[in-house]
């Protein structure tokens, strides 16, 4: 698509899923601003960290918008008078007087198959229920969480093997690719705009530390439903002798009872108890120690001591 009768647009977004719609913005509008969550002090040494969209929009000399709350702090953005806001996991709730500057409205693109999974982590709650697909919603904002109306939607199947990462960037790229469909229809006003059924309304809550433990009690397929849909952040948890122990990879083994019990240990597996069958977890993260794999953690150790302990 060629550029789009030079409209002025600002983008507003902050993690790396939203770089590819700035980028598709940047290849077919005037990007004017970029509007972004300001940065981080992260580690132990305290290191100013950018979001991953500043880097990008500084990278094609875009000037940057970072305001604390933008709820209170929206002026700069009537000055530059933008013909479209176009958002994408910002991370803030814009209000009412930011989305009515923009002559063509203010779009989102959202990680699902409106009006499923409203909120902050539509990929991660989609794999943990075993959804069998997902895809991106492209819509009119509102007041509202993600309430407005549909533009476009477009599915894609979660297979058996994805995690967060995975499903994290083949939707980004599929966001991309749809906004890069639609922008002609919504700037020419030719595009659809259809009303979300409140009555199929789900939510997707950021996920909380709490969220983040295995409760074996389940079945094995919702624990490594879990586990998958943890990967790569925040990772799912168990505790074992007191310790927790973030758990990465694993696989659904055979037939199994006492949920909560490791009852088989394989030279490169840890085989847990749920509710039907044994999960057998591959890889791990203990506490204060890098990524490795179960057979790694199990040299040094007797089998005897891991046999037949608690992880509920």
């Amino acid at each position: 698509m060629v550029k789009c009768m030079k409209i002025k647009t600002i983008f507003m977004g902050t993690p790396d899923f939203a770089v590819p719609i700035l980028e598709t913005l940047i290849k077919n509008t005037e990007v004017v601003l970029v509007v972004t969550q300001p940065d981080k002090l992260v580690g132990r040494k305290k290191e100013i960290k950018s979001s991953p969209v500043k880097i990008a929009a500084l990278k094609n000399n875009i000037p940057v918008f970072q305001p604390l709350k933008i709820r209170e702090d929206y002026e700069i953005i009537k000055e530059y008078n933008p013909d479209l806001i176009v958002t994408c996991a910002y991370g803030q709730i814009l209000p009412k007087e930011v989305l009515d500057i923009p002559r063509l409205g203010a779009i989102n693109v959202h990680a699902s198959l409106l009006p499923k999974y409203r909120g902050g982590a539509p990929i991660h709650h989609a794999i943990i229920n075993g959804d069998e697909k997902t895809g991106i919603t492209i819509m009119y904002m509102d007041v509202g969480m993600d309430s407005g109306d549909i533009i476009e939607i477009r599915e894609i199947p979660i297979l058996e093997t994805d995690n967060v990462e995975v499903l994290h960037d083949k939707l980004s790229r599929l966001g991309s690719e749809l906004l890069n469909e639609v922008l002609p229809s919504i700037i020419n006003k030719t595009n659809k705009r259809i009303k979300q059924n409140e009555a199929e309304v789900t939510y997707a809550p950021t996920i909380k530390r709490e969220d983040e433990h295995l409760d074996f009690r389940l079945s094995a397929k919702e624990v490594y439903n879990k586990v998958r849909g943890l990967n790569s952040w925040p990772l799912a948890n168990m505790i074992l002798d007191g310790e927790e122990i973030k758990v990465i990879e694993g696989y659904i083994g055979e037939n199994a009872h006492k949920p909560g019990e490791i009852v088989d240990i394989k030279k490169d597996a840890l085989g847990i108890s749920c509710k039907d069958q044994i999960f057998y977890i591959t890889k791990i993260k203990p506490a204060g120690k890098k990524v490795m794999m179960v057979r790694d953690y199990l040299n040094g150790k007797s089998k005897e001591s891991l046999l037949h302990k608690s992880v509920l």
